[in-house]
């Protein structure tokens, strides 16, 4: 039996939600798992992509033996009902840049719990899924939206669970992704946050993340705008990604412009703004990182409200 799964890209934190918000995206890694019928062959991991500028280094970041969070994911679903996975052949096709803050190991580790669920006969349900997903990937904010799609508030509870709503993303307002041609490792973009904040940056994140719903809810462009700032990690990640001050500053006097802010642990950034503002909003960031002469790729994207889908079985 083989199934395919496509799982969207995602960006999370968007600046005060750090570890806790995040946001699904139309771009998709497959991973397809076959069960073979040689035994012995053990559990083969393959790295595939139709993209002509498909980057080599994807290859080296996604290991092919059974170090690979791939193989981690699998193992963990078959030891959770008394199994070994055994004969089996897993192919990853990818298009989420890696090394971006888009999530790309969370696609990889959802995609392949959900089409080895499907294979066993589905013995773990969405909960079951999400806590092995945050398991191994280390908290929820990207491998929940990976899940369920959308824009999600995520809790890791204490008893390993996940706790999730999803929140509702105006239609009005785009979000203009800016992925640059520069790697920024999970580890080292971790490294550089402190062991503690003072309570006042947690103060102001907690009443950040208030203004953020409540302008979600409302629509509110000009609360938006304030509730995009955050002070407990972009200020201190935003010497590995300079180009996001640059932006803030190109964008901030434009009233349908709303801010700029870190996706994930970086390097990409996301804008947001209003859907009439997009193509400028793309216009500006071009001439930043063209002035810095960092090569990047800008796209504006819809929210994808469809989480992780098969989409193929046989």
């Amino acid at each position: 039996m083989k199934v395919s799964v496509k799982v969207p890209a995602t960006s999370a934190n968007i600046g005060p939600g750090f570890d806790c918000l995040g946001i699904a995206l139309p771009i998709y890694n497959t991973v397809t798992i076959d069960e073979t019928v040689l035994p012995g062959t053990g559990v083969e991991i393959n790295i595939l992509s139709q993209d002509d500028n498909f980057d080599d280094l994807i290859i080296d970041h996604i290991p092919t033996d059974e170090t690979s969070i791939v193989y981690k994911a699998v193992e963990l679903l078959y030891n959770s009902i008394g199994q070994t996975p055994s004969e089996l052949k897993i192919n990853i096709n990818t298009t989420i840049p890696v090394t971006r803050g888009l999530g790309s190991s969370a696609a990889v580790i959802v995609g392949a719990l959900i089409a080895a669920n499907h294979l066993l006969g589905e013995p773990a349900d969405e909960s079951a899924i999400l806590s092995i997903a945050t398991e191994i990937e280390g908290h929820p904010d990207n491998v929940t939206p990976a899940v369920v799609g959308g824009l999600v508030l995520s809790s890791l509870e204490e008893d390993g669970s996940i706790l999730y709503r999803k929140l509702n993303w105006p239609e009005e307002w785009a979000i203009t992704v800016c992925i640059p041609d520069v790697e920024l490792a999970t580890e080292i973009s971790r490294s550089v946050l402190p062991e503690s904040v003072p309570i006042q940056d947690a103060v102001y994140n907690t009443k950040r993340m208030g203004m953020f719903i409540e302008a979600l809810n409302t629509s509110d462009a000009e609360l938006m705008k304030i509730a995009l700032s955050d002070k407990l990690h972009q200020p201190y990640r935003a010497k590995l990604v300079p180009w996001m001050a640059d932006i803030n500053e190109a964008i901030k006097h434009d009233e349908d412009i709303f801010g700029c802010v870190l996706s994930g642990a970086g390097s990409s950034v996301l804008v947001i703004s209003k859907q009439s503002a997009a193509d400028k909003a793309r216009n500006k960031i071009n001439e930043v990182m063209t002035n810095l002469n960092v090569k990047a790729e800008i796209k504006t994207l819809k929210v994808e409200n469809n989480g992780a889908q098969i989409i193929s079985q046989s």
